[in-house]
Formats: C-alpha cells, sequence, structure tokens
C-alpha cells in the first residue's frame, strides 16, 4: 500500500514539473519584457509597425517607438538609454565607435529606402539630373525655369543636422558641397513633407518609405523613384535603414530584431513603403 502510494505521488510530481516547464517555455511564468527603440525618424513608421505587429503575437512583450533623428538612435544605444537605435543612412564602424568605449554597435540592415526630392504638385518640373539637385541644394540655381519650371524663386528645404536623411543626401547627392545657407531646416520628415506641400515653389528630400500624397516625387536621371527602382539600382539615390544595439542583443531585443528580418517582418516593411533586404516568403 505504501509502496503504491509513492508511485502515485511520484507520478504526480512528474506529471506537476512537465506543466510547470511547458508552461514555462510557453512564456505563461515568463515577466513582461519591454524594449525601447529610438532614432531615425524616417525608419520611425517602419519601426511603429513591427513593434504593433510583434506586440500582437508577443503580449508579453511591450515596445516603445521614438523619434528623434539618426544621431539620437545611435547616441540613446552608446549609452543604453534604448534598446534599439533606428539608424538611415550608411554607417561605418569607425563612426559608430568615435568617442566611444563601450561594447561595439552591431549594425542589422533590415531594408532599403529611396531617398527622394520632393516638389508642390502645381509645380510643373516632373524631373532633373543628380546634378541639378545639388545645384539646387547648393544654393547655386535659384529658380525654376533653370530645370524646365516657371521663373519663381526656388524655396529649399532641408533636415537638420544629425539626421540620417541629411547625412546619406550630403553623401549621395550634395558630394562634399554645403546647403545653401538660405536653406530651411526642418526636423522631421512629416515637417519635410509639409513644408513643401504648402508651398508652390517648394523643394526638399525625404524618404520614400513614408512619401505623403501631398507632395510630388521627381524623376532623378530619368529613373522615378519606386520600391521596384530602388530594388534593382536603376534610382540613383539609395539608402539603408538600420537597426543598432549595443554589443550583441540577447532576449526579446534580440527575437524582436530576428523577427523582423525574417519572412513574415520583411513582408510587414514592404506593406509599409520599405525595400525588403531578405525573402517575404
Amino acid at each position: 500500500m505504501d509502496l503504491d502510494l509513492r508511485y502515485i505521488i511520484g507520478i504526480i510530481v512528474v506529471i506537476l514539473v512537465i506543466i510547470v516547464a511547458a508552461a514555462a517555455y510557453a512564456g505563461v511564468f515568463t515577466k513582461p519584457s519591454k524594449i525601447t527603440i529610438a532614432g531615425s525618424t524616417s525608419v520611425q513608421p517602419i519601426a511603429q509597425a513591427l513593434a504593433d505587429q510583434y506586440h500582437k503575437e508577443n503580449p508579453k512583450v511591450n515596445i516603445t517607438v521614438q523619434g528623434g533623428g539618426s544621431a539620437v538612435g545611435l547616441s540613446s544605444v552608446q549609452q543604453g538609454t534604448a534598446n534599439i537605435g533606428t539608424y538611415s543612412s550608411n554607417l561605418t564602424n569607425a563612426t559608430a565607435n568615435a568617442n566611444y568605449s563601450g561594447s561595439a554597435i552591431t549594425q542589422y540592415h533590415i531594408c532599403n529606402d529611396g531617398l527622394i526630392i520632393v516638389v508642390n504638385p502645381s509645380n510643373n518640373v516632373s524631373g532633373i539630373t543628380s546634378d541639378q539637385a545639388k545645384q539646387i541644394f547648393a544654393g547655386n540655381i535659384t529658380t525654376w525655369n533653370t530645370v524646365g519650371g516657371n521663373s519663381s524663386k526656388i524655396d529649399i528645404f532641408v533636415r537638420e543636422a544629425g539626421s540620417g536623411t541629411r547625412t546619406a543626401f550630403t553623401t549621395l547627392v550634395m558630394n562634399g558641397s554645403n546647403f545653401t545657407t538660405t536653406a530651411i531646416i526642418q526636423s522631421s520628415s512629416n515637417a519635410i513633407f509639409q513644408s513643401v506641400a504648402g508651398d508652390p515653389n517648394g523643394i526638399g528630400f525625404d524618404t520614400l518609405a513614408s512619401i505623403s500624397p501631398n507632395v510630388k516625387a521627381l524623376s532623378v536621371n530619368g529613373v522615378a523613384p519606386s520600391q521596384a527602382t530602388v530594388k534593382d539600382n536603376t534610382y540613383p539615390i539609395v539608402r539603408p535603414f538600420l537597426f543598432l544595439t549595443k554589443g550583441t542583443p540577447t532576449g526579446a531585443t534580440l527575437d524582436f530584431i530576428n523577427w523582423s528580418l525574417s519572412p513574415e517582418g520583411q513582408k510587414l516593411i514592404q506593406q509599409n513603403g520599405g525595400v525588403p533586404v531578405n525573402p517575404t516568403s
């Protein structure tokens, strides 16, 4: 009788151990996790879409997405105030780790983006060359009739210092030339689009991924910006969208990044305007 009771108790203990282990594996007893993402306002809408969907599938992981610019994305991970920094231009390891003595910054290339030049929809100019773009933003071309438009003065809008979009445009279009001192500085993608939409003579540059319907994107060197022309590299102004981490991420942060690079994550990126770097199926 005692033997049978011990046998039954043993079986019950084994069953309880299996149940507890299975529950823990399934996340029943896992403490809620939090991921903070900060940085590029160009990457922000895509990062938010990824965060929202990941949270739906993993409700114990709460993700906060903030803007501030690419420089904020880099400094936030360096200082440990964000788990993931977002960055919207090429970033060398030397730049990522300059004046910084912590764990090396790790980069994850999540997608590509076309850097577009936008004008007001009422503008009859539909395309310019990359050199004309450089001359306009440098202040050497000052009226629209030089590039096929009317005789109005060109109003120039640019992103702020520290913006990855500004850095990318400086590298890919300006080729070392400075922006004109008469350019009006805006601190976000939305601000650029809103400014150009409200100014018949305005011109600016920002992200294809989140282009406003209230502006018109110009062809550059005869190629219109689109996901297809960014993917096949026929559009001449292409830059990466990056996730940055301090050292090698672990736990929920690593899982979120891996999910973002998976077919499900890449498909969601494509649906939100980005050009995937991995298969979507």
